[in-house]
């Protein structure tokens, strides 16, 4: 089939899937305990999505052109059997098969997701010093076994690891730094992440960010850089390497230097909502489709209608007031 556009001419080619809105985490930028406490309600069993009901979602937007598939959540390893679903997606055919996690079980579900056909990790670690980390996963959770995982994704061969860092001032304004020295020659790549207003219950504040030119600017200063080229049309992160050839870093500029204009992502949340942007305040019902028994052909028509209706630029148009208004949570539709 042909590749589906929406109303800017933007091509619909990745899918990253919520499989759940559970996380053993509390980072503060994305799963706050004054919100996310004890007590929350999480969604019942039966409101998430099946495996089959993911896979068919995938293969069909696979017709519609979408090319990489990232599986998120939550922390998506906490779904049980997830390595069963990556089977499935992997026998869909040709798609760039990826996970984000926060690393606590990738040492025990490393060879297994491998096994089943996954094709690389994304890890998210917001510091290498335990002080700093702690305070931001609010779980007290050391990062020595986070760094334990990464190791064992990498034996597992789910390279090359990209490291993802959400960079805060007067939280962790110090770690880009630490980090660059931490994992430069490690083949590891570090991406370093301008703090946003996604959701409503980070208390984000456009003094809080540091942009991703300021980042660059501290590590060019003790580790050389250059720019290069994305890697394809549409890459989120500007990517830096070092002078030497020992690897590379990047940043995703959010706030400071959007890139709605190239953006080919959709979103699926656990329960099947359908947002075609990380800021949406609203989505539309795909698992209210898929279990009242409509055709492939009525699913996929739905998606491409959605898509070529997308008219999406939020972080263009971002200001202190348009960080008030409604959006969906993170945890809800991953990063």
């Amino acid at each position: 089939m042909p590749d589906t556009f929406d109303t800017a001419k933007r091509a619909f080619r990745d899918l990253r899937v919520s499989v759940t809105d559970r996380c053993n985490f509390r980072c503060t930028y994305c799963m706050p305990k004054e919100t996310f406490g004890p007590d929350y309600q999480y969604l019942e069993r039966t409101e998430l999505l099946t495996f089959e009901e993911i896979a068919r979602l995938v293969r069909l937007s696979k017709d519609l052109g979408v090319t990489k598939v990232r599986l998120t959540g939550g922390e998506p390893l906490l779904r049980k059997g997830i390595e069963g679903l990556v089977a499935q997606l992997r026998a869909i055919g040709d798609l760039d098969l990826t996970l984000t996690t926060n690393g606590s079980l990738l040492a025990r579900k490393a060879d297994a997701l491998a096994s089943a056909g996954l094709d690389r990790v994304t890890v998210s670690l917001d510091a290498v010093d335990d002080a700093t980390f702690k305070a931001m996963n609010d779980v007290d959770y050391p990062v020595a076994k986070v760094l334990e995982g990464i190791e064992a994704a990498a034996d597992a061969g789910l390279g090359p690891i990209k490291i993802n860092a959400v960079i805060k001032r007067g939280v962790n304004g110090h770690a880009p730094l630490a980090m660059a020295r931490h994992f430069k020659g490690s083949g590891h790549i570090v991406r370093f992440i301008e703090y946003m207003d996604v959701g409503s219950t980070n208390g984000w504040r456009l003094d809080d960010v540091i942009s991703g030119q300021d980042i660059v600017a501290a590590i060019n200063a003790e580790l050389p850089l250059e720019p290069i080229k994305p890697n394809y049309i549409g890459e989120v992160a500007s990517r830096w390497r070092y002078r030497d050839g020992s690897g590379e870093i990047g940043v995703i500029t959010s706030v400071t230097a959007p890139f709605c204009g190239s953006c080919t992502r959709g979103r699926v949340s656990a329960q099947g909502m359908l947002y075609t942007c990380l800021f949406a305040s609203s989505g539309h019902d795909l698992r209210q489709m898929m279990r009242g028994l409509a055709s492939d052909a009525e699913l996929s028509a739905a998606i491409a209608s959605i898509w070529e209706t997308r008219d999406d630029r939020y972080s263009d148009l971002r200001s202190e007031a348009t960080s008030d208004l409604p959006k969906i949570e993170m945890s809800y539709i991953g990063g």
